[in-house]
């Protein structure tokens, strides 16, 4: 494979069926590289089979990097674009806020919250607060082309579709309502909970397997840590790994990641800090290798609690230093609540901080008038285990 600059993307795809493409990525090397580009993988829904890293020394700039991914990747965008609302008027029906969902994820556009407001006639007016990806909602063509493919979707139920930049006259329904001291203890808290009553608690099933291994070896390289990491594979797994590593200004040099043996991953990673030396403080170490495994095996929250009369279902991940949170959480929380016959009424994304970091808080108020009646606790918790092993991948 030839590279033909400095700076190059190039996808090959599979020769055959089933078989995964090879994305090539040529650029100069930065912290928190590997963890931008798999944002990027995140948020097309794609995934990672296995892949390289290995710094290319050169005259020019010494700190070049060629990343492989068996998979497919798309330069980043950072910029934040205003906040539009997409108003839906249709039928009411169940599994709409979902199909809506995939149409905006599928056109790069970010649900920031959403109000679902009924009327006694048997039609809902959906309210989703949004961002584009592209930052492009400003032109006629991408409002249009967004409502059309939403029309399209949604058939005959679809009255009307309308789009605009969000005025003041929506601040009441965009805002971020507070949680309480309770339910942050709860949400927030370190580790697995025991307790089979806790809204947090994880199937036995799950726990049993449920293992991160990481050997800290400062002998094998001159130059480099060598990180030797054996977890269970999950969605989003290389991410976790690479934000860590991008928070803590650590360089990766060279790593490679493995395929996924029976449910396993391996990563080999060689390191430095960002001073360009070894890790070789003790209590660094074990700082490292605490964060690393907190984060494979705890990366999101989910609880449900009660609301007043509502049931209130609570996601939260910890955010990226730079300010970003996990892609695709609310494409998979209500594909999953889909899957289980769930209505949503109303839906919100915030920001929560903590004593040590900042998370991002997903609020799904669930609609008991319609689907499934949320009556047990063994309802409950077949709500948040399927929810989280959705945004697990399990």
């Amino acid at each position: 494979m030839v590279m033909l600059s400095d700076e190059v993307v190039l996808i090959e795809e599979g020769k055959s069926s089933g078989e995964p493409s090879v994305v090539t990525v040529n650029c100069p090397d930065k912290a928190g590289l590997g963890c931008d580009l798999l944002r990027n993988v995140l948020e097309f829904g794609l995934y990672v089979t296995r892949g390289v890293v290995c710094s290319v020394s050169s005259y020019t700039d010494p700190y070049d990097v060629k990343v492989f991914f068996y998979t497919a990747v798309l330069p980043d965008r950072t910029k934040s674009p205003p906040l539009y609302v997409l108003k839906v008027f249709s039928l009411d029906r169940k599994e709409l806020v979902h199909d809506v969902t995939k149409v905006l994820c599928e056109l790069e556009l970010t649900i920031q919250g959403l109000k679902v407001m009924t009327t006694p006639d048997g039609k809902v007016l959906d309210l989703f607060f949004i961002t584009d990806h592209l930052d492009m909602l400003h032109t006629h063509i991408r409002r249009e082309e967004t409502c059309e493919h939403l029309s399209g979707v949604l058939g005959e139920c679809c009255i009307s579709c309308e789009l605009q930049l969000a005025g003041p006259e929506f601040k009441c329904h965009q805002g971020f309502s507070s949680i309480s001291d309770e339910v942050a203890d709860e949400l927030f808290s370190s580790g697995f909970s025991t307790n089979e009553d806790s809204s947090q608690a994880i199937s036995k099933d799950v726990l049993d397997v449920k293992k991160a291994v990481i050997n800290v070896d400062n002998l094998t390289s001159p130059a480099h840590t060598l990180l030797q990491i054996q977890c269970l594979d999950q969605k989003a797994l290389i991410y976790d790994i690479l934000k860590i590593s991008k928070d803590c200004n650590i360089r990766i040099a060279y790593g490679r990641i493995s395929t996924s043996v029976k449910g396993y991953r391996s990563l080999d990673l060689f390191i430095q800090k960002d001073d360009g030396k070894k890790i070789l403080d003790t209590e660094n170490q074990v700082a490292l290798c605490s964060r690393l495994k907190e984060q494979m095996l705890h990366p999101l929250r989910v609880i449900i609690t009660n609301r007043g009369p509502d049931t209130e279902l609570l996601v939260a991940n910890p955010v990226e230093l730079s300010g970003k949170g996990r892609p695709r959480v609310f494409y998979d929380v209500t594909f999953a609540l889909k899957t289980l016959g769930i209505c949503i009424f109303s839906a919100e994304v915030g920001r929560h901080s903590t004593s040590d970091r900042e998370w991002e808080v997903y609020k799904f108020r669930m609609d008991e008038t319609r689907g499934i009646p949320l009556t047990s606790n063994r309802t409950m918790q077949d709500i948040v285990d399927k929810v989280r092993r959705t945004l697990m991948g399990w």
